[in-house]
């Protein structure tokens, strides 16, 4: 059993699922919760996971009956099904529920935590109550296993995919001819986000300072990257920005643009370690909602919310959070990094230095989590098991 409810989630989910079945056989069957990514890899979700996609503590509460509903219908999944194991990519709050209604269902059956929530940055109680529902933790940052194993989980250092190149199908000159855009003509790539409240919240701030910034720059190419499962949402409002920006929703054209970008406003997330490892200088911004930013402020144990910049331990890309999450400044970020080389030459050696501290000497993380899982179906063999 796979379950992923986001985006980031979801990929991964397809590329475990990939490497599960180099490693165990063409007779391995997957069941659980994904998205159109892992569909592709076989996996029939029980339910459409993207009303799931939730960020916020306030936002959270008022989709917990939905929530309770979908906990429901994967445990009835998995007793129909009777998985050998099941794997629980990310999404703390439904993960965490899940597992419980799991543990009830079949209390012999093992559970992988794939992704740690993150306990340096906040809530370190999380750690306990992870170490009682689940058996094993597949972590992607290096700075997690201590944490865990400090509360008494198994914790297992697989790396973060992010940071392995997937350049495949990549070609940032041909993204230009294509677009009609000189090899040397300046571009602004813009990426709002994979969600839907996060789409909402930073498509109005990242259109005004893209707009500030063309209006400064005329020769400056505007494109925005619309993550697969927001594309209509982003399209819809990236029309209505005055710079006319060229939108992209393709894989390949999303790869193709970070690498052919000559800097980048992003919202917060995964996008920017991939975007460092394109070698693209960035702004970083994020907004939440009032209430559930005033918690957060209460709760962060860091000043940072990038990961290039927690492993950097500075502020290696400019962050820009909540009101400061504005078009103004989020264009004065953009316009010094688009008017010194320098500065963009010097952002992107930093970036890349601290990626190679956030690798950890990994070179195969999804090949490394697969090995883990398959190590636990080995050590805890089940009389249902096909494989």
């Amino acid at each position: 059993m796979l379950t992923a409810v986001e985006t980031s989630g979801d990929a991964l989910g397809a590329a475990l699922a990939r490497a599960l079945r180099a490693r165990l056989g063409p007779g391995v069957r997957f069941v659980g919760v994904g998205g159109p990514a892992m569909a592709r890899e076989g996996l029939s979700s029980a339910f459409d996971p993207a009303s799931l996609a939730i960020v916020g503590a306030f936002n959270a509460i008022a989709a917990y009956p939905l929530v309770r509903r979908r906990v429901r219908e994967t445990a009835e999944l998995a007793r129909r099904e009777a998985p050998d194991a099941a794997v629980l990519i990310d999404a703390w709050g439904f993960s965490i529920r899940v597992a419980k209604a799991l543990r009830r269902v079949d209390a012999g059956l093992p559970l992988i935590k794939y992704v740690a929530p993150q306990v340096w940055a906040t809530r370190p109680g999380r750690a306990r109550t992870l170490a009682r529902a689940v058996d094993r933790l597949l972590a992607i940052h290096a700075f997690d296993p201590p944490l865990f194993e400090a509360a008494g989980l198994p914790t297992t250092f697989v790396g973060n995919p992010a940071l392995v190149e997937r350049a495949a199908g990549a070609d940032p000159a041909i993204l230009r001819t294509r677009l009609g855009l000189r090899p040397d003509q300046p571009i602004l790539l813009v990426l709002p986000g994979s969600r839907e409240g996060e789409v909402r919240r930073l498509a109005s701030p990242f259109g005004d300072a893209a707009t500030r910034l063309a209006r400064r720059h005329p020769e400056l190419a505007v494109i925005v990257a619309a993550a697969e499962q927001v594309c209509a949402q982003v399209a819809a409002a990236a029309r209505a920005w005055p710079c006319r920006p060229i939108i992209v929703e393709s894989p390949e054209d999303r790869a193709s643009a970070m690498r052919a970008a000559t800097l980048a406003l992003a919202c917060s997330g995964t996008v920017t370690t991939e975007l460092a490892m394109a070698g693209c200088p960035m702004v970083v911004g994020y907004r939440l909602g009032p209430l559930t930013h005033a918690t957060a402020k209460l709760l962060l144990r860091t000043p940072y919310i990038t990961l290039i910049n927690v492993a950097a331990c500075r502020f290696v890309a400019p962050e820009r959070i909540q009101g400061r999450c504005a078009g103004p400044v989020l264009a004065r970020d953009l316009a010094a990094l688009l008017d010194d080389p320098d500065r963009r030459r010097a952002q992107v050696e930093a970036q890349t230095a601290a990626l190679e501290i956030m690798r950890g000497g990994l070179d195969d993380p999804i090949g490394a989590a697969a090995d883990a899982v398959v190590e636990v179906l080995a050590r805890q063999p089940r009389a249902s098991s096909g494989v």
